[in-house]
């Protein structure tokens, strides 16, 4: 690990985790349920919607996000509770990445969680509806994909919160092992 560099592991984690995020963003944009008008005996129409399965990617996609940021912030302590910033551009750089990657991670957190409900209230919930004219709710193309999109914004802000931060913590260790005292001491004879 070099000076300010900060750990490969956990920059390989954090895209990792990222990664597979994405991936079940997009699986579950093409998976969304759809459904279609259908007539029973009774001549009384309802809408039959395909399955599940996009609102557990949808999830997925939830559950690996939400652990790189935990596993980030843990790591770094949340850039609260741990060794305190040098003063300097790697510290601003820090703090700008860090509010950034939030912002990005609860918009992308936003859109799979309400894209997984909505799925599923389509899918498991509204089994039969009757109605004289009426055409199937689905949920909207691209909620997934603003995810997914959001997914990888927080992935590279994430990234680049953590290189500043590895920077700013190890600028102060630095500073701290080469500080000279200007103030003499000297005994009493």
């Amino acid at each position: 690990m070099g000076e300010g560099k900060g750990s490969t592991l956990v920059h390989l984690l954090v895209v990792v985790l990222c990664l597979v995020a994405f991936g079940f963003a997009i699986a579950a944009e093409r998976r969304r349920s759809t459904g279609h008008i259908e007539k029973d005996a009774t001549n009384a129409t309802y809408c039959v919607y395909n399955s599940d399965v996009a609102t557990g990617y949808g999830v997925g996609a939830f559950l690996f996000l939400l652990s790189s940021e935990s596993l980030l912030m843990g790591v770094t302590r949340c850039m609260c509770f741990g060794r305190s910033l040098a003063p300097g551009g790697d510290r601003a750089w820090s703090i700008i990445y860090f509010v950034s990657s939030w912002a990005t991670f609860l918009v992308a957190e936003a859109c799979l969680i309400a894209g997984a409900q909505k799925n599923a209230y389509h899918t498991k919930y509204v089994g039969m509806v009757y109605a004289q004219n009426f055409a199937c709710e689905t949920l909207r193309k691209g909620v997934f994909i603003a995810g997914a999109v959001f997914v990888v914004a927080t992935m590279i802000l994430n990234v680049y919160y953590y290189m500043y931060f590895s920077k700013a913590t190890a600028t102060k260790a630095a500073l701290k092992t080469n500080r000279t005292s200007s103030v003499g001491m000297t005994g009493y004879p």
